[in-house]
């Protein structure tokens, strides 16, 4: 009976706060779940990990490659594909890669690409720990971006996308979820010797400073005054 009052009075709490969070990425959360879980349930890996890389590598289903080739999760050709290819910039001019005739087919090839040796590692990991899934994804190179962990927590804590890896899902009342997404801080990272914290959509340099204890002016020359963009990293000195 407590337990059930403590939900009501949080999610009372959690209804009376104006939806901030509705944009782009919940939408993309909304559309692809779905398909996470299958694929979760089929190889083991975290469906909050392949929403969170889902929604970093194709931004929220809007980039080039997601729109043009239904590709979401930027892989490239290699040299075993077959199917259909396109040509864009990326780490070298005129990179390929991988089309896909449907997002569907691109979830399911990301759970092939994947299961390659290469990743074997990181399915001795529980599908819980999305945390040791995005950090050691880092480490076995899907990325080249040093900070590709981190950036893949994120957003995974962000949207709560965690609850997803557990049996019940979204539809469950998550009382963790709900609190934290109304305190929605900045986790603090450290890359190089230098601390940072990952922009989220909505961000400025004065709501993170304000919420650092910081100077907002300060906050934007240690980050050479360029415009804030989503899940970029912001560095604190």
């Amino acid at each position: 009976m407590l337990r059930n009052k403590f939900f009501t009075i949080i999610l009372m709490i959690f209804l009376s706060v104006p939806m901030l969070h509705a944009d782009k990425y919940e939408d993309y959360v909304a559309e692809y779940s779905g398909i996470a879980v299958a694929e979760m349930r089929r190889s083991g890996i975290p469906a909050s990990v392949t929403l969170a890389q889902g929604l970093l590598e194709s931004a929220a289903g809007r980039s080039t490659l997601a729109t043009e080739g239904n590709n979401h999760f930027g892989i490239k050709c290699h040299s075993d594909w077959r199917g259909e290819t396109m040509l864009r910039d990326d780490d070298a001019p005129d990179e390929c890669f991988r089309v896909y005739s449907s997002a569907a087919e691109s979830f399911e090839d990301h759970t092939r690409f994947l299961q390659r040796k290469r990743y074997a590692s990181l399915f001795e990991l529980e599908p819980t720990d999305y945390k040791g899934w995005a950090y050691g994804l880092s480490r076995c190179g899907y990325a080249t971006d040093p900070n590709y962990g981190p950036r893949l927590t994120a957003i995974i804590e962000r949207y709560g996308l965690y609850r997803y890896d557990r049996e019940g899902g979204a539809g469950e009342l998550d009382a963790e979820f709900i609190v934290q997404a109304l305190r929605s801080t900045h986790v603090v990272s450290m890359s190089g010797g230098r601390h940072f914290v990952i922009a989220y959509p909505g961000d400025s340099y004065e709501s993170i400073a304000g919420e650092l204890g910081m100077d907002a002016g300060r906050l934007a020359r240690c980050n050479g005054d360029v415009a804030l963009s989503d899940w970029m990293e912001v560095y604190l000195h």
